[in-house]
Order: C-alpha cells, then sequence, then structure tokens
C-alpha cells in the first residue's frame, strides 16, 4: 500500500487497515514458523505497510494535537 493510499484514508479507516495488516503479519509469522510460507518476502511489506501506516497517524496527531 502507497502512502498516498494510506493518507486518503480516514482515521476510522486506517485505524481498521493497520489492525488488519497487524493481524496478516501475525498469520504471516506462524506460516513462517511452521514452514508454510514459500514468500518471505511478504513479511517485510506488510512490515513496510504497518510502518506507513504509523506515520501517517502520528503525522496527523502532530497537526490535529
Amino acid at each position: 500500500m502507497k502512502a498516498a493510499e494510506i493518507r486518503d484514508l480516514t482515521d476510522v479507516e486506517l485505524g481498521e487497515k493497520l489492525r488488519e495488516t497487524r493481524e496478516a503479519l501475525f498469520n504471516l509469522r506462524f506460516q513462517n514458523a511452521s514452514g508454510a510460507l514459500e514468500r518471505t518476502s511478504e513479511m517485510q511489506i506488510r512490515r513496510q505497510d504497518i510502518a506507513r501506516m504509523l506515520t501517517v497517524a502520528r503525522q496527523r496527531e502532530a497537526t490535529n494535537g
């Protein structure tokens, strides 16, 4: 997910998307531990998405807060 797409989300949508992405990363970690994960790069992509979402959330807090 690109930063521009994340910025277009509302605060509620951003929170929901963040929760979904964290859950997906959690599931990927289990798959990796059991040896079922073929594309381990997917974990890095999810971590980067989470970081982008948290960055946008913090930027919004700084401007609104």
